[in-house]
């Protein structure tokens, strides 16, 4: 574990950890992302930036020198909070390592829009990009924490329907709002990020009274045709951990070949940190290499 890590570790169980077992509103936990794309995000050298209206917003992050294949990227958050501009560190590493353009659109947050809210928009952004000219076969659906749950879902609805994108990239993906994985309680202590006993509450700013187990905001409870080919990443102590296990399992299942990569030691999300942090840049490296091997595309420099 590199000291970088270790102090991530203890400024999150001390600050961020405190911070989310006691914050009661939405916005002051959206105050917090914003601060980590603030201090975190660089300058962005190398990469053109440009934000585009519409229904939702998008951010586009690309090379300089042109980019090859397209990764629809929905940030994590809980649902209520997270932004393009609070995982602009990940998504410019994700972007710079991988060569592709990254749109990350700023979908529709809780308790001001109830799932599935975010999960329409996902669509929205998915049916921009088939309009504007772009086979599914150069998409790669990527998200982390709620993100990666939208984008597992999204594969799922789009399986349906016929519609196959080059990947999916998920990274520590929250795809039970259940809760019922057993790692909830099993690392409840360990996680030195997130507060299980929040969990509830989070949901409920988030999710209204929805059903938990619709598979539009539960993946794990989705009916996948044909899954794309996955990366999950995820940390072992984190609350999440069987969340990522058991949708593993569900996808391969469904047929689908699937890449787990663990580390033993993190932050729920600590790929949020992009370059500033050793483990999240070997992360976020390790998925860029998987979504080169998925589009075809020759290996980075």
């Amino acid at each position: 574990m590199s000291l970088r890590l270790s102090l991530l570790n203890l400024g999150a169980r001390v600050i961020g950890k405190t911070r989310l077992r006691y914050v009661q509103r939405p916005g002051n936990q959206r105050k917090d992302f914003e601060i980590v794309g603030t201090l975190f995000g660089g300058r962005g050298r190398g990469l053109i930036q440009r934000d585009e209206p519409g229904a939702p917003p998008r951010r586009i992050v690309e090379p300089q020198a042109g980019a090859r294949g397209v990764v629809l990227y929905f940030h994590g958050g809980g649902f209520i909070a997270g932004s393009p501009q609070s995982h602009i560190a990940l998504i410019r590493a994700l972007c710079r390592r991988s060569g592709c353009r990254v749109v990350a659109p700023d979908y529709a947050l809780g308790p001001e829009a109830r799932l599935p809210a975010a999960q329409d928009d996902a669509r929205r952004a998915w049916d921009q990009l088939i309009a504007e000219g772009i086979a599914p076969s150069q998409i790669v659906l990527a998200g982390d924490s709620a993100g990666g749950g939208m984008a597992l879902s999204l594969m799922a609805e789009l399986g349906a329907e016929g519609q196959r994108p080059a990947a999916c990239v998920a990274l520590c993906p929250w795809t039970d709002l259940t809760g019922s994985g057993a790692s909830m309680v099993e690392n409840a202590r360990r996680d030195c990020l997130l507060p299980a006993e929040r969990l509830p509450e989070l949901i409920g700013f988030a999710a209204g009274d929805a059903d938990l187990t619709d598979p539009r905001l539960s993946p794990l409870f989705a009916s996948f045709q044909d899954p794309a080919p996955t990366l999950i990443q995820f940390a072992l102590t984190e609350i999440l951990r069987d969340d990522a296990l058991r949708m593993a399992d569900v996808l391969r299942a469904a047929g689908g070949r699937v890449e787990l990569q663990s580390w033993p030691h993190a932050p729920h999300t600590w790929q949020v940190f992009g370059e500033a942090v050793p483990e999240a840049r070997d992360a976020i490296t390790k998925a860029a290499t998987f979504i080169r091997a998925a589009l075809d595309l020759p290996r980075a420099d």
